[in-house]
């Protein structure tokens, strides 16, 4: 068993560190040359392997700069699916925004001055992270459905799903927008924190009470 099993777990663990290192090699550069000017084969020069193995590892270019797209586009959704008993999907996720702020957690903004100007300054990068934002209010209309038995096109389900990922989205470009403005992580956390308590009581009254656990 431990002769048939070590090999693969070698095998993951050094695909994990290429992984790893192409995404490093890969941000150093567009933060020093921008995303747009930056080549898949600089980047994989930078890393010192084939040009073959970073489209390997990362299908679009843009994958490189936003690697985390799953846990950003789920998160949401997986927040209202671990609700607590007793808990709204609007407590649930006001929650988990505020324990995401005190962590600084990077997929909820905290991404550190010079990566979030890469990212404002580049189109693609903009574009991208737009529909990533949309992909991730769809999914947590989906959950919001599978949480009431309701149709996935409940007018309800979709309302609601719209305005919880607008105030999400807000605030996430709001760390953004402190963070590029140079306010230390500290500072932006307890500015969003006192922001966020703010957005999310003004859906207390509609939504205090939608989809309970």
């Amino acid at each position: 068993m431990t002769t048939d099993t070590a090999p693969a777990g070698l095998r993951k663990s050094k695909k994990r560190e290429t992984r790893q290192s192409i995404s490093d090699h890969a941000t150093r550069l567009f933060i020093a040359k921008g995303f747009e000017q930056t080549t898949i084969a600089e980047i994989a020069a930078a890393a010192r392997i084939a040009k073959k193995t970073v489209t390997n590892y990362f299908a679009h270019k843009e994958d490189l700069a936003l690697d985390h797209q799953d846990e950003f586009t789920g998160a949401l959704a997986a927040t209202v699916d671990a609700r607590q008993t007793g808990e709204s999907a609007l407590h649930a996720l006001r929650r988990a925004f505020q324990d995401a702020v005190t962590t600084h957690d990077p997929v909820s903004g905290f991404s550190g001055a010079d990566f979030a100007r890469m990212v404002a300054d580049s189109p693609t990068l903009t574009a991208c992270l737009r529909e990533l934002h949309d992909t991730r209010e769809i999914q947590l209309a989906r959950a919001l459905a599978d949480a009431t038995d309701a149709a996935p096109d409940d007018i309800v389900v979709r309302a609601s799903a719209g305005v919880l990922g607008t105030v999400h989205r807000v605030l996430f470009q709001r760390i953004q927008e402190l963070t590029i403005a140079g306010r230390p992580d500290n500072e932006i956390a307890d500015l969003v924190g006192a922001e966020a308590t703010q957005a999310f009581d003004l859906l207390e009254p509609a939504l205090g009470t939608f989809a309970v656990a």
